[in-house]
């Protein structure tokens, strides 16, 4: 990379194309710019007014650091401490994932998670019957703390663990409702249910239902 386009590089860019932060997309600045859509917001990240700046910025978080705090930094707001420690860049972050849960939502931010379901960036479900349908980020919960990201399978209507270098991620930052808002704006993007599932067998002949019952309900009595 030149060290122009380098330093045309935005703090979204960065971050976006950090290792493991491939489930996100790149908010729009005028979408971050609009104080309507950060509502509350301020109430939920730590040095909000200032960890603002840093998504906004060009280049990077830490080149981009004295500039910023130079124009704006507020002494009694933050220590220097909490800056050397990384807990401005942490906010940074969960500030970005919060954002991106509602930018998600809207018709260009289902457009651009769509793009990349489609190109494969959130892998496949695991289930043989679902033939390698791709899959969505999801959460299982709004609130952020409480759960890490999943991946909704919509074909089969389950949900699974994505593969380590993505466990740690906020399901918060993907919310609840992302897939069904995904598929409701994109109709043509919901699959058919699968038309074959698995059925237990032995010597050729199909186990029925109540047998399988039956010895799951004498493990438990067992136990």
């Amino acid at each position: 990379m030149s060290s122009e386009s380098s330093e045309e590089e935005t703090w979204v860019q960065w971050f976006c194309s950090q290792r493991g932060h491939e489930f996100f997309c790149e908010i729009s600045e005028d979408y971050i710019r609009d104080k309507f859509n950060l509502t509350n917001l301020s109430e939920q990240v730590p040095h909000y007014r200032l960890v603002r700046l840093f998504i906004q910025s060009i280049i990077k978080l830490f080149e981009a650091l004295d500039m910023i705090l130079n124009a704006y930094y507020d002494s009694d707001e933050m220590e220097d401490e909490q800056i050397k420690d990384g807990k401005l860049e942490k906010a940074a972050r969960h500030l970005y994932g919060m954002i991106h849960a509602r930018f998600i939502l809207t018709n260009r931010g289902v457009s651009m998670m769509l793009n990349k379901c489609r190109d494969g960036h959130f892998g496949e479900c695991p289930r043989v019957h679902c033939e390698g349908q791709k899959v969505l980020p999801v959460g299982e919960t709004d609130k952020p703390g409480e759960k890490k990201v999943k991946l909704y399978c919509p074909k089969c209507n389950d949900i699974f663990n994505p593969s380590p270098k993505f466990q740690q991620i906020d399901g918060a930052y993907f919310g609840t409702g992302f897939p069904q808002m995904a598929l409701m704006v994109q109709p043509t993007s919901r699959p058919q249910p699968p038309t074959s599932a698995y059925s237990p067998s032995l010597y050729g002949f199909r186990i029925h239902s109540s047998a399988l019952t039956n010895v799951n309900s004498s493990a438990n009595n067992a136990n």
